[in-house]
């Protein structure tokens, strides 16, 4: 079954610690129900993007697989991952369908996007 990506997104400026108890639970009940429905591989939150670490080759000659290690996300946005659920669903539909449920649960935007991989033919 093909597995897909779930994921959260927050603002730079996002304080956890004002989510609340009533998005706690709304939270705890949406993994619950995807544990029920057999589809949670895994799910994880993140610390804050300017807690990262990118890394980069080090392009050029002599370069010699040098990598450049810097603080802060790859990426410079407004908004970050800030958790995800990797779900194996039978279809971008079905995987739409939890992320419906996970907009309203965490009260925040929702990026869903299906693996590449041998489960879905590499596609």
């Amino acid at each position: 079954m093909p597995q897909f990506l779930v994921a959260i997104h927050h603002r730079d400026d996002y304080d956890p610690s004002k989510e609340g108890e009533a998005m706690a639970r709304d939270i705890d009940v949406l993994n619950d129900e995807m544990v029920a429905a057999g589809i949670r591989v895994f799910v994880g939150g993140l610390h804050h993007a300017g807690r990262a670490k990118s890394l980069r080759a080090h392009s050029g000659r002599g370069a010699g697989g040098k990598v450049a290690v810097t603080d802060g996300p790859y990426l410079k946005t407004h908004e970050h991952v800030g958790g995800f659920w990797v779900l194996e669903c039978a279809d971008m539909e079905e995987a739409v369908a939890w992320g419906r449920k996970a907009v309203v649960a965490c009260r925040a935007p929702v990026e869903v996007r299906q693996f590449h991989g041998p489960r879905d033919g590499g596609n």
